[in-house]
């Protein structure tokens, strides 16, 4: 089968075809489909397994079920990786050693591809007595920037930027250091982070009550539950997060309550999970399931919605004995519970093909039947799997009385009843970055579209760029049946022509049939008043949302752009047989920063200056200086490697990481309240921040846009600058960034 456009070929390319160094892996995405289905039937017993391939496969073909991406890239490949996406590690102790035992357990977990999520609440408060050393205890928050450099390391030597979720109650002591975190754009970079709000705040909230700031069941301090909600919205307003979780409201409705209490989130959202637990994704493709779109009958054909879900259950219940797990209570956990996360992509197309405005009641209610088709049927083929197999260790059918059961219809509710179930949870709905633009760049999960055309850039061997234009795949199957017929203004909307409002309609209908979480952003216009704004939270919880992340283009965050009619692509440059060094001017703008080092009775000073490029100010040259003639070998040696790197161009972000990444063995130091693990990744600090500098001059200034037709759609866009390539690609949807550009997903 060919792909839809060169985009998606690039993404298995680069991404999940299997390429051993010996030869012999994948050479169509055809053969992906095969190895991952033959890999996922070894779970079945030996007389099945060819039968059970054979239907894995069929689902697989034609991108119809998309597993996750660990399970794409990894199975069948005899890595030593996960195939799960993400976990919530154990409960983190308030002591040292066991703190630290528990950043190594993230790290082995992160080398082996998955991403973490923690509960940082258990650690006390920054200032509080630390018994028997006479010392004052710092707080989770110098602990979360140990996480964040060990991501950091972790994520250099391997393929995948490491994900964190990193969560804090709202009634912990040090909640206001929390919430304003991330208004320092160099400090936890590798960290979403979420507020525990529990329903009893919501009610204080509304009471206009105040708030115990408590740990060990002491009380700390008293405030006021509207200015410390106030102070949690300012920053979500200012710079996006952190994003809140109704820790409540995920326990109540929890399946497996009668034997867990969760107090975190993977790092996109879409699982809240126990201690050790782990999400194990796949998405049924809905834009693959309306056999005639646009036409007078349309529908999505809940028949074949049906029997996907029903091999996508067994296959995501056949991963859970063929993965890998990085540790031995993560295999625990996973096998006792065997919980799955069964979702969808393409809704917003496949609703398009069916003429149904996304955020509207008409949209809203075919949500509620083809999300019912899949929890009705879910249900069934896990309690047929536990007639099978038998039902998950830790079933107890008290389970029928839990809120997502009670809605399920007699039928099912009986055959659950007879025979138990298989999983202790079974949906979810996660973001599909790179997997929806794999099978055609599909709308993901249930997100709006976000642009129905684009130009991205991809840069050459010899350093220039050629342009491609990429589509939405409703777009593209519109121009296939209708030509240059302009699409219908009515159902061909954005995620920026939409309100908060259709955005919260369309999480809370989700919501309702899912059994876990949802990976969703709710766009905001720039211009939103901070009291609506705010009014977004109130309002998603008294919806039923889980949690809620919001997005509202900042000066921070990023820029507004205008929608343009595309730009003819530029003639490829001639193939260049060097490095691409660019010319020196006489003189060139920079920064100079002093690096303070313990060790050291000199500052070092560090000098980077820029070029003007057409996407912005990048860096050109780099002068390390000190006094100290200890340095003089080294530093030299790095200015004239870093500055050639500079002048070559394209993505220099991994100057940064390689640097950060280096350990002296004699010791580190601290800087700024930070521990910094050698002078060379101070060094690799003061350029990422000057890197962050220089991408926030390109959003400012930027004379590119992303290209829509003008009868789609004509609202801005939120964009900002690309970490990897630099490009003004970048954007955030369910939780993650994504870069139209090259690719680049973080939590995708």
């Amino acid at each position: 089968m060919a792909f839809d456009n060169p985009l998606a070929a690039e993404i298995w390319r680069g991404k999940y075809s299997f390429q051993p160094p010996q030869g012999g892996g994948d050479e169509t995405i055809g053969q992906t489909w095969a190895r991952v289905a033959a890999a996922i039937a070894e779970a079945e017993a030996p007389k099945a397994r060819a039968r059970w391939r054979e239907r894995f496969e069929e689902a697989l073909t034609d991108f119809q079920f998309l597993p996750a991406g660990r399970i794409l890239a990894g199975a069948g490949t005899g890595r030593n990786v996960t195939l799960f996406n993400c976990f919530v590690m154990g409960t983190v102790p308030d002591d040292l050693g066991g703190i630290f035992e528990a950043v190594r357990e993230a790290a082995v977990t992160m080398q082996q591809g998955g991403g973490v999520g923690m509960d940082f609440s258990t650690i006390r408060p920054s200032g509080a007595a630390v018994k028997g050393v006479g010392a004052d205890a710092s707080g989770p928050l110098s602990f979360m920037d140990v996480w964040d450099s060990m991501c950091r390391t972790i994520l250099s030597a391997g393929q995948r930027r490491g994900a964190m979720m990193g969560c804090l109650r709202i009634d912990h002591p040090d909640i206001e250091a929390f919430i304003d975190a991330k208004r320092d754009p160099a400090r936890l970079r590798n960290f979403n982070v979420s507020v525990l709000v529990p329903d009893a705040f919501m009610q204080a909230l509304q009471d206009d009550g105040d708030w115990r700031l408590v740990f060990g069941g002491e009380t700390f301090r008293t405030v006021r539950a509207r200015d410390l909600w106030d102070r949690l919205m300012r920053a979500t307003y200012d710079v996006a997060e952190p994003g809140v979780i109704f820790i409540d409201r995920v326990n109540e409705r929890n399946n497996l309550a009668g034997v867990e209490m969760i107090s975190a989130s993977n790092p996109c959202g879409e699982q809240m999970l126990p201690p050790y637990g782990a999400c194990l994704l796949g998405s049924i493709n809905l834009a693959r399931l309306v056999p005639h779109p646009f036409s007078a009958d349309a529908g999505l054909d809940e028949e074949k919605l049906g029997e996907l879900t029903r091999v996508a259950i067994r296959f995501l219940d056949n991963v859970i004995d063929v993965s890998r797990f990085p540790l031995p209570q993560q295999e625990t956990e996973a096998k006792a519970k065997r919980r799955i996360g069964l979702g969808v992509t393409g809704l917003a197309d496949a609703l398009v093909f069916c003429g149904a405005r996304y955020g509207e009641e008409a949209a809203a209610a075919l949500t509620r039947r083809w999300l019912g088709v899949i929890k009705r049927e879910a249900y069934r083929a896990s309690a047929e799997l536990a007639a099978e197999k038998g039902a998950y260790p830790l079933y107890d059918p008290a389970i029928l009385d839990t809120p997502n059961l009670k809605d399920l219809d007699e039928d099912t509710r009986a055959l659950v009843a007879k025979h138990g179930l298989r999983n202790g949870c079974l949906t979810s709905i996660a973001p599909t970055g790179t997997t929806s633009l794999l099978a055609g760049n599909v709308s993901s999960g249930i997100e709006p579209v976000f642009a129905w055309a684009y130009t991205r850039k991809v840069l050459q061997p010899d350093g220039s760029k050629r342009e491609e234009a990429v589509e939405d795949y409703a777009l593209t199957v519109w121009k296939r049946l209708q030509g240059d017929a302009p699409p219908p203004e009515h159902a061909f909307v954005t995620a920026q022509t939409l309100t908060p409002e259709h955005h919260l309609r369309m999480q809370a209908v989700a919501q309702e049939m899912v059994d876990s979480s949802i990976s969703k952003t709710v766009n905001c216009p720039e211009d939103i008043a901070f009291d609506d704004f705010a009014d977004v939270y109130v309002r998603g919880w008294a919806m039923g949302c889980k949690g809620l992340t919001t997005y509202r283009p900042n000066a921070v965050t990023g820029s507004v752009l205008s929608a343009a009619p595309p730009a003819p692509a530029p003639a490829p440059a001639p193939p260049s047989e060097g490095p691409v060094l660019a010319a020196r001017d006489e003189a060139l703008d920079g920064r100079t920063y002093k690096i303070k080092w313990p060790d050291s009775p000199h500052a070092v000073y560090v000098t980077l200056n820029d070029v003007e490029g057409p996407e912005g100010p990048r860096p050109f040259e780099i002068f390390i200086n000190s006094k100290n003639m200890e340095h003089y070998a080294w530093t030299l040696g790095l200015t004239r490697m870093i500055s050639a790197v500079f002048r070559r161009g394209g993505d220099v972000s991994f100057v940064a990481e390689e640097l950060k990444a280096v350990f002296d063995p004699r010791g580190g130091g601290w800087l700024n309240g930070r521990y910094v693990p050698s002078l060379l990744a101070a060094i690799g600090g003061v350029i990422e921040r000057h890197l962050a500098r220089d991408a926030e001059a390109c959003a400012a200034h930027v004379h590119e846009a992303v290209h829509v037709p003008a009868e789609a759609a004509t609202a801005p866009m939120s964009k900002i600058c690309c970490p990897k390539c630099g490009a003004v690609g970048l954007v955030r949807k369910e939780g993650c960034d994504t870069c139209f550009d090259c690719g680049y997903s973080k939590c995708g």
